[in-house]
């Protein structure tokens, strides 16, 4: 019988952890902890300078959302029993010899065995030879510009430290697996210090603000599609690096001012300042996308509708009230405040009618329904694009880390396998 725990990590957010294990022993020892991630914002962003070891070329800052509407949830469980490393991701067998997953594994498993061989902390209770399963699920659309990847290996990397009884910061391994992980690591507000050692050691997360920091503060998240963008965010980022003279330009001469503006308006809650500087930095990293060779874009005709409707209201306004940001895919984050939520919502709706899924076409946070003005429709002076966007996922920023303590959360059944109903 299995000996195991859950955790649960928040979505976009910070929280302490506690964990509660349940043991049971038998004839096969299996370690079992699963974990609930959060997805991540980027503010600023940037590219890689080393890409064995995922080093970025430049600072970068993202707000953690809440897992209470956008989650990653991992289980991954260890036994003499198993044959080989597995992994499942939202009910699919995948690689598990991808170098990144493997990167991941092999760092996290060369800590255990430093932890072990130093003698800091009691023995183990298992072999690190023991192989591992891990069942991976997103809440949300994968690969599709909504750093699944970054909640996904930030997931992958918190379970698999709690198998190994790895302690410590593990921007490091998280890292390994997607640059942008490391963020992912801590909920609130979050910045990625580049670092400047060779081997990446001081190339680490740090929380700037925490979840609660700012409460007034909302995310939109505009499904514009949920297929898998045509270019990786990988392979597109190591184009850019290689050929955008405009991206070592921005890394060198702008983004370190940018960090500390941004930080700057984060801690003061300038708005204002957050929202436009947020919307610069999204179009100048798409501008690094199109300065590429082949060039890139990932913005379709309804991201830049997208992008028309928000300057057109807040020129209504006199005043920034929203503002958009787009990650390498065409699905547009927009960033206001509570009291903004409801009316541009309904502007949402109005430029982009939903087709035949009107009553499930707001998810996450509850927003109540209000009427346009009639100057705020004659502002917008859109041709409205039915279907243009999917859904609305309507949330906040969150916190870290969390125990699930429900056995029932379990991806992996006792025998090592995805449950049924994964």
């Amino acid at each position: 019988m299995p000996n195991r725990s859950v955790i649960q990590a928040q979505s976009r957010g910070r929280r302490q952890v506690s964990s509660q294990a349940f043991w049971r022993f038998g004839c096969v020892w299996c370690h079992t902890w699963g974990s609930e991630y959060w997805a991540e914002r980027a503010v600023l962003t940037g590219g890689k300078r080393d890409e064995a070891l995922i080093l970025p070329i430049n600072s970068s800052l993202s707000v953690t959302l809440h897992q209470d509407q956008l989650k990653t949830t991992t289980t991954a469980a260890i036994s003499k029993d198993f044959t080989e490393d597995r992994i499942w991701l939202n009910g699919r067998e995948e690689d598990v010899g991808q170098p990144r997953l493997q990167a991941c594994l092999r760092e996290i498993r060369r800590l255990a065995r430093k932890r072990r061989s130093t003698g800091d902390g009691d023995a183990l209770p298992l072999s690190l030879g023991y192989k591992v399963h891990v069942a991976s699920v997103n809440n949300f659309p994968t690969a599709a510009g909504l750093a699944s990847s970054a909640a996904g290996y930030a997931c992958l990397a918190y379970t698999l430290a709690r198998v190994y009884g790895v302690e410590g910061d593990l921007s490091e391994v998280a890292r390994r697996g997607s640059g942008s992980a490391c963020r992912s690591l801590y909920g609130g507000f979050v910045e990625w210090q580049m670092g400047e050692q060779a081997d990446g050691k001081d190339s680490i997360a740090r929380q700037i603000a925490p979840e609660w920091h700012w409460p007034q503060l909302r995310v939109l998240i505009l499904v514009v599609s949920a297929e898998k963008k045509p270019t990786g965010s990988t392979v597109g980022m190591q184009t850019s690096v290689a050929t955008s003279t405009l991206l070592k330009f921005r890394a060198e001469s702008i983004v370190p001012e940018r960090m500390k503006e941004m930080t700057r308006c984060i801690q003061e809650q300038d708005f204002q300042a957050f929202a436009q500087l947020t919307m610069k930095d999204s179009n100048q990293f798409h501008a690094t996308c199109l300065d590429t060779f082949p060039p890139i874009s990932y913005l379709n005709d309804t991201s830049r509708r997208i992008i028309q409707l928000v300057h057109r209201f807040n020129a209504h306004h006199g005043q920034t009230k929203v503002a958009y940001t787009f990650d390498a895919g065409p699905n547009a984050v927009i960033f206001t405040l509570e009291d903004t939520v409801a009316e541009f919502v309904a502007a949402v709706r109005h430029s982009f009618p939903p087709a035949a899924n009107g009553d499930k076409f707001l998810k996450g946070l509850q927003v109540a329904p209000v009427l346009l003005s009639d100057e705020l429709k004659t502002s917008l002076a859109t041709e409205p694009s039915p279907g243009g966007v999917q859904y609305i996922i309507a949330t906040q920023v969150g916190p870290g880390p969390q125990v699930l303590d429900d056995p029932h959360h379990h991806l992996l059944g006792p025998d090592g396998l995805p449950q049924r109903d994964l």
